[in-house]
């Protein structure tokens, strides 16, 4: 009889599945436009090798901090970090499994309050404490890389940390195109309910093109 994994190899094998960009990324340069209702903006981007990042010729300063955090996203998520370095302090245990078989794995330690769920070694939803927000990110749905998964349809929820207070909710749907032999993100579109408002974002990455390797 296989002994079943423990809650700590369940959550390292989902988070070790994850799509992220390897050693020779490059970096690319990117064009965006921003569509909001009947505004559009329109800036260029550059992901380095190292994952930093600059953002240039914004046509409106209000869109400014919309594009960057977009960058900053997209290079977050792709960043490859070794799970102790991430979660070394943390310990973790085996809560409920809901009738989808995803089972949810409860954090304690350095991210004590944290949880999670991973169903067919994906990290199906995330429930972290980020600067006073409580934030609630369900998977819908994923692709296979063949290197790893990426989500492509996620919906997300923050809350108050100290009150419970429903603070806003999006729901975002991704579109990757594998340029070389790495997958980037080409289109993004949220939509958004912040308390009963509700708006639609679409963000276009186009003329995409990768940065020479860096010699080594």
């Amino acid at each position: 009889m296989t002994e079943p994994q423990s809650a700590r190899e369940q959550f390292r094998a989902a988070y070790e599945n994850r799509y992220t960009w390897d050693s020779s990324f490059p970096g690319y340069s990117t064009d965006i436009t921003v569509k909001q209702g009947d505004q559009l903006y329109t800036g260029k981007a550059r992901i380095n090798h190292d994952l930093s990042y600059e953002i240039t010729d914004v046509s409106d300063e209000k869109a400014q901090d919309l594009i960057k955090g977009q960058v900053w996203e997209i290079a977050v998520h792709r960043v490859r970090k070794p799970f102790e370095e991430t979660h070394g302090k943390n310990t973790f245990e085996q809560g409920e499994t809901d009738e989808t078989g995803a089972v949810e794995i409860l954090v304690s330690g350095k991210a004590m309050g944290d949880r999670y769920k991973v169903h067919n070694n994906v990290v199906s939803l995330v429930h972290r404490h980020i600067h006073g927000v409580v934030v609630t990110i369900n998977t819908l749905s994923t692709i296979d890389t063949g290197e790893g998964y990426l989500a492509d349809r996620y919906d997300s929820v923050y809350h108050d940390a100290k009150t419970g207070e429903l603070k806003g909710s999006s729901q975002s749907e991704d579109t990757y195109e594998k340029i070389g032999k790495y997958y980037i993100l080409t289109r993004r579109i949220i939509r958004e309910d912040n308390q009963g408002q509700t708006s639609v974002t679409d963000v276009g990455f186009s003329n995409i093109k990768l940065l020479e390797p860096v010699a080594v």
